[in-house]
């Protein structure tokens, strides 16, 4: 299958590459002229330079695609603190490359959306959060994703296009940029200060989930996917002292945050495509290792 891949170049982008090439499938790749591809070249076999909402560059990254997977964000824009500027590169670019898509026949669309699309979690569904639940996001992030979400339904609805829907947590993972990693600056922390006092935490999903959900939709057959990824809890606490255990060196963690989460999402969806999201904190910790690793 030929599949369109906005984004190849980044964290999320660059795993799925690698991943679907290995499934057999062949990658347009869609970077910016700044972009590094030095570490994708090998899995895509045709680069498209350009950004994400110049539709100049749309026919050249659809071209004889049978999917396309839509996973690019503009953080430039987002952080600018220029709506204006955020909702037409990152909202309505989207959906006019979504819409170019579905008006060349591209078979299959998948949006790599976020659970920042869920801020706000109804006592209704009592703590477990499942692919049903509303869509009630807290800022512009969420606010776009969601925005992009429903009108992928109207896509589906005008012209039969297949579609998924899949939400990570926060990704963790060796990003290519490596200072960028879940897990980087707490370590150099850690080293420096011998100390963390971080409170709270968050749901976190590993990139090779993030990819494998994305492989099974691309082979899927379902008409119409949607997936929550989140493995597990971990407070930044909790990251922070695995990252002092592996060190060797007694930090002053503050460990007082609840260790657990109020709310916690389904795993069904993902589960019924072949992943488990079961790494859970050894997961975490295996990251922490290759990160220390690595950072040396």
């Amino acid at each position: 299958m030929r599949i369109a891949l906005t984004g190849v170049s980044g964290f999320i982008g660059s795993i799925a590459a690698q991943h679907l090439r290995q499934a057999g499938h062949l990658i347009t790749g869609l970077v910016r002229k700044t972009s590094r591809r030095d570490h994708v070249e090998k899995f895509v076999d045709r680069f498209v330079v350009g950004d994400q909402s110049d539709e100049a560059v749309w026919p050249h990254l659809l071209r004889d695609a049978d999917c396309l997977i839509h996973n690019s964000v503009d953080w430039g824009a987002l952080r600018s603190g220029n709506l204006r500027e955020h909702l037409q590169r990152n909202l309505v670019a989207s959906i006019q490359l979504l819409e170019s898509a579905a008006e060349r026949q591209v078979s299959k669309v998948i949006f790599i959306s976020s659970v920042a699309a869920l801020q706000e979690i109804s006592p209704a569904w009592n703590g477990v959060i499942d692919e049903d639940h509303p869509l009630r996001p807290g800022g512009h992030y969420g606010a776009s994703k969601a925005a992009i979400e429903d009108h992928l339904w109207s896509v589906r609805a005008r012209h039969g296009t297949s579609i998924t829907i899949i939400r990570p947590s926060a990704v963790y993972g060796v990003d290519p940029s490596l200072e960028r990693s879940i897990g980087y600056s707490f370590i150099e922390k850690v080293k420096r200060e011998q100390s963390f006092d971080k409170p709270g935490g968050g749901k976190f999903v590993h990139v090779d989930d993030v990819a494998a959900v994305m492989r099974a939709a691309v082979e899927s057959e379902q008409p119409a996917i949607v997936a929550n990824l989140a493995d597990c809890y971990a407070r930044w606490a909790d990251v922070a002292k695995m990252a002092a255990e592996e060190l060797g060196i007694e930090a002053a963690i503050d460990l007082s945050s609840p260790p657990q989460s109020k709310n916690q999402f389904s795993k069904e969806a993902a589960c019924s495509l072949g992943v488990p999201l079961d790494r859970g904190h050894e997961g975490i910790r295996r990251h922490v290792r290759d990160l220390i690793a690595r950072m040396k």
